[in-house]
């Protein structure tokens, strides 16, 4: 086995110092022009100098201090990404082309808006033109997804007990020792306006006219679901999510997906957003590629009258200390996650009824800051996540004032704290030792860099 190894690492090696030649041919060919040279190589990967110069351009444009930065520090950035891909590949992970194309789709769109036109992007990356820049950023993507997906896996079976949380607090000093914000815990109590079967209808109807274009008559679901889809987080990618059983979506929309072969695209169906048809791309072990459009019921302006009364007649009770907040939620409210907890909302980073209020959602601190505990606020009008209108009230349970770190209090947000340095270590440990295991090679104008990471190690 381990003849076997060094083989490999031997014909790897070769591989490399014929990229290496290969590069350095180029370059010596063009003597008259500014060569882009190899500044590394990571295993299957090189650093070119213009890989650090892009660096610089774009932390520039997103008026990032760089003055602060070192080339050394982007380098060594490089050198990590490079190792995180070149892994990622050797363990088989796959990024596949549909994935690359979708989030490519995105980001040029989010581009073009920013700079005015595809030229412009191509310009600002300094590509000659539009066939270069997608090569160029297509690998960029793939890239960044084996990075990711490489991290995720070396973190995702960090766990911790509460041993390690304890002595991970009695190590810090106190001034170490983080200091949390003030806090509020918040509930609130949603009427949605109801919508017609007729508005139901028409949407079904709509979906299934789009699902017959596509299997009758060819036409693409990716331009059905820019055209046509209401789901912000999707249609500009052409309806695209990767999932598996663990994603977080909502059980009807899962159940669906997970119950279709490759290349079948669903009837219509209903989740809390609206009605969807989704289409399955590609099945790879557990993981789906699919594309769906979502389009949610038109509601009438009688409907949302009669929303908004019904929440003027709640909130005018509770007011007048006819019923509490909470049991008026149990009762009344139409958003069945918060509805049973008497409508406290949780915190979606850490899923506990607290917010640190520097740290909300700004639509949200706008909503609370100013309320007193205990009050209620005014009716609000609010559109939910897959489109539409419902009103809500919210109120202000508690709130705790600005404190350095107590462990008793303060026990799930330390766990947090200190599973983030787990996860650092683990990932630190697993980079120093895929760094003995990988043919790397410097140029010599970085060896002298002050790295994280051993990066002038001894090639193999």
């Amino acid at each position: 086995m381990r003849l076997k190894i060094k083989t490999m690492k031997y014909i790897n090696k070769i591989k490399t110092i014929m990229l290496l030649l290969l590069v350095t041919s180029v370059i010596y060919a063009q003597p008259k022009q500014k060569v882009d040279g190899v500044v590394a190589v990571v295993g299957d990967y090189v650093v070119l100098d213009s890989d650090i110069d892009l660096e610089f351009i774009q932390l520039k444009a997103q008026n990032v201090d760089i003055s602060k930065i070192s080339r050394c520090e982007l380098f060594g950035k490089q050198l990590e990404d490079k190792l995180f891909a070149h892994q990622a590949i050797q363990d088989s992970i796959i990024v596949t082309d549909a994935e690359v194309n979708s989030i490519m789709e995105g980001q040029l769109e989010q581009m073009m808006a920013q700079t005015g036109s595809l030229d412009d992007v191509v310009k600002f990356y300094r590509k000659k033109n539009v066939e270069e820049f997608k090569a160029y950023f297509a690998e960029q993507i793939k890239l960044n997804k084996l990075t990711s997906e490489m991290q995720n896996k070396i973190t995702d079976e960090v766990q911790i007990t509460p041993e390690e949380v304890r002595n991970f607090f009695k190590d810090l000093t106190e001034d170490e020792r983080p200091v949390f914000g003030a806090e509020v815990e918040v509930a609130q109590l949603v009427v949605k306006p109801e919508i017609s079967e007729q508005s139901k209808n028409e949407v079904i109807e709509k979906l299934n006219k789009i699902r017959t274009d596509v299997v009758e008559n060819g036409s693409s679901f990716f331009s059905k679901a820019v055209l046509f889809s209401e789901d912000p987080g999707s249609s500009s990618n052409g309806g695209y999510y990767k999932m598996n059983r663990k994603t977080p979506f909502v059980k009807e929309f899962k159940d669906v997906a997970f119950s279709l072969a490759e290349g079948e695209i669903s009837q219509p169906f209903e989740t809390d957003f609206g009605y969807h048809i989704i289409y399955v791309e590609k099945i790879k072990g557990q993981d789906i590629e699919l594309r769906h459009i979502l389009i949610a019921p038109k509601i009438t302006t009688e409907a949302m009258n009669n929303a908004k009364k019904k929440i003027e007649d709640i909130r005018a009770k509770i007011i007048s200390k006819e019923i509490s907040f909470a049991d008026a939620a149990r009762a009344s409210s139409d958003e069945k996650e918060t509805k049973n907890n008497g409508g406290v909302l949780l915190n979606p980073r850490t899923l506990e009824p607290s917010f640190e209020l520097t740290k909300m959602d700004p639509s949200l601190y706008a909503q609370v800051s100013e309320l007193a505990v205990g009050s209620v606020s005014q009716p609000i009008t609010e559109t939910a996540q897959g489109g539409g209108l419902f009103y809500k009230i919210i109120t202000v349970n508690k709130k705790t004032e600005e404190h350095t770190s107590d462990y008793s209090r303060d026990y799930l947000k330390i766990k947090e704290l200190a599973l983030k340095d787990k996860k650092v270590k683990a990932v630190a440990k697993w980079v120093d030792e895929k760094i003995g295991e990988t043919y790397i090679n410097l140029a010599k104008d970085y060896k002298d860099c002050d790295f994280n990471y051993n990066w002038t190690k001894t090639t193999n």
